[in-house]
């Protein structure tokens, strides 16, 4: 049976990885994948979540299943985090922890097929590949929009809203809630007003997929967007992820929400998430989120979590600036003047995909096809060879 199968496309964030860790030049970069990297280059454990696995070690008394959509506390923890005040909502939010935040946009993604197998999920130009990736294997129709402008390194929003309004009544618009993977970019509050404008118009139901709350300008500023839409619209599904702003990416800790109308729609919602959870894995990993849990319901830990998350945000901020400094100064242009105006891991070169190899074979400097680099790969001494070698192909 298995000769019938077919060859899949590779994943390009796959394959850049194979290629770095096949080359044997000791000086060579990896850009491509995508986690918080220190200045040594590694991905070290916060010291909060340190605290808090040893606390959970004295604690702990059983490894039991919790429930199919998770420990309740977690549920109502990422509900604050990632809404503030409107996670008081009165019996319209439905929640269940999932295996990381790919988990959560894939059990939103099976929740709206459930609901509407004709909807169509529209999906910006570039995402993160692994969006469209997992619509086409759903077989979920999908549609992309505009939305970067590699000329001006901002958003396309007259793309944008031209491409969405052939959307239909019931379409889904997926939008990230801050730090676009992979260009970099944050909405404007201006933006998303605009957004939920057309949407109200067309009666489309947005999708915010924020796996990066925190890295951007500060937790409250990252949620801005997923609250201003989910206070204007009646249903909204949100997909949050803990990888990144608690640095567990291998515990697979997420958590999707869903905004509902009111409570007779919000008990459904919540029936059928834990029916997706059972046919997937029946129950969701505990372990990360029993930690998230303990730090974000605990002042002190809290606090320090701010505090370290509010260190890596700036770190990365700072190394933004610095290439986009020495870009200018090697390139004596300011084409990369909107890297230090970006936020979050990534930004998008704006190189073919020729100069990317380019980069590779003759500098050792790992990105993403598509030109998407991680700012977290980088330090003090690598920036100046990432200019350099950007400056010598273009």
């Amino acid at each position: 049976m298995f000769h019938s199968l077919l060859v899949d496309q590779p994943d390009p964030i796959i394959v850049t990885m194979q290629k770095y860790h096949a080359d044997s030049r000791p000086h060579k970069l990896d850009l491509g994948v995508g986690v918080y990297k220190d200045a040594s280059g590694h991905t070290p454990i916060m010291k909060v979540i340190k605290s808090a696995e040893k606390a959970l070690w004295e604690q702990e008394t059983t490894k039991s299943y919790t429930s199919l959509v998770g420990d309740s506390a977690f549920n109502t923890a990422i509900q604050k985090l990632v809404l503030g005040d409107l996670a008081s909502f009165d019996g319209r939010l439905a929640s269940a922890a999932t295996a990381g935040g790919t988990g959560a946009v894939r059990a939103a993604f099976e929740l709206v097929h459930l609901a509407s197998p004709d909807a169509t999920i529209w999906v910006s130009n570039p995402s993160w590949s692994n969006h469209a990736s997992m619509l086409d294997y759903l077989n979920i129709p999908n549609q992309h929009y505009r939305f970067f402008d590699p000329s001006t390194g901002t958003v396309d929003m007259d793309g944008m809203m031209a491409d969405l309004r052939y959307a239909k009544a019931g379409d889904v618009v997926l939008l990230h809630g801050c730090c676009h993977n992979p260009t970099g970019l944050s909405l404007s509050p201006k933006q998303w007003d605009d957004i939920i404008e057309l949407m109200k118009t067309q009666n489309l139901v947005p999708m915010v997929d924020i796996a990066y709350q925190g890295f951007g300008d500060g937790l409250d500023e990252d949620a801005y967007g997923v609250r201003r839409i989910a206070s204007s619209l009646p249903e909204v599904l949100i997909a949050s992820s803990c990888s990144k702003n608690f640095g567990i990416y291998r515990e697979r800790t997420g958590c999707v929400i869903v905004v509902s109308p009111d409570q007779k729609q919000t008990n459904l919602v919540q029936s059928k998430l834990s029916l997706v959870n059972r046919v997937n894995y029946s129950f969701p990993p505990d372990h990360g989120a029993r930690l998230v849990t303990m730090v974000l319901n605990d002042p002190e830990l809290k606090v320090q979590w701010q505090n370290e998350l509010g260190e890596i945000r700036q770190g990365i901020q700072s190394l933004r600036r610095m290439l986009s400094d020495e870009l200018q100064r090697q390139t004596n242009s300011d084409r990369f003047k909107f890297i230090a105006e970006h936020r979050g891991m990534f930004s998008m070169l704006g190189l073919s995909q020729e100069q990317v190899s380019r980069l590779s074979d003759e500098f050792a400097i790992y990105a993403v096809s598509d030109s998407r680099i991680n700012m977290a790969g980088l330090n003090e001494a690598s920036v100046p060879l990432l200019a350099n070698a950007v400056a010598k192909i273009i």
